[in-house]
């Protein structure tokens, strides 16, 4: 199944690969059913259950998400007569994403971390990695660089000033 693309001129505001990707994950309650899913939890009552998402709202998120082809509904290994919800591709590779958020959070917003990644026999400490010339990234090295026609970091290059 391929996903519609969203054109980034089309998202309000500055063309930008992160506004478009959270018309489709930005919202609580898909996010935390996509950690659902990651964690290995794939029946919609499990998923409600860890999330606390009201029923009519988590439904319409993880049909959302089908529609995004970031989830996609098979039947469960153990019990073929149900649906399950299962990452495609595109959800798996919001491993990444969901690692940061988790470790931001474990940093700035809860008083003590209520869960720990592990990676073999300790905890996960990630760093990134550039693919191209295999270097640890240092922010301050990380740039932008706009591809959008009539903007650049400031803005667009073709409105017109406003005076004060």
């Amino acid at each position: 199944m391929t996903t519609q693309r969203i054109d980034p001129h089309e998202v309000p505001g500055r063309p930008c690969s992160l506004a478009a990707s959270l018309h489709v994950i930005g919202d609580r309650w898909a996010l935390v059913a996509i950690r659902e899913v990651m964690l290995g939890n794939h029946r919609f009552r499990q998923i409600a259950r860890n999330t606390g998402a009201p029923t009519d709202r988590l439904s319409a998120r993880l049909k959302g998400l089908i529609t995004a082809d970031v989830m996609e509904r098979r039947p469960l290994p153990d019990d073929p007569r149900h649906d399950g919800y299962y990452l495609t591709e595109a959800g798996r590779d919001l491993a990444g994403v969901i690692r940061e958020l988790l470790r931001w959070g474990d940093r700035w917003i809860v008083s003590s971390p209520p869960m720990r990644l592990r990676h073999h026999e300790h905890e996960l400490v990630s760093r990134t990695v550039c693919e191209t010339c295999q270097q640890t990234v240092d922010p301050h090295e990380v740039y932008p660089e706009m591809t959008a026609d009539g903007w650049d970091v400031a803005g667009p290059v073709n409105e017109p000033t406003q005076r004060r």
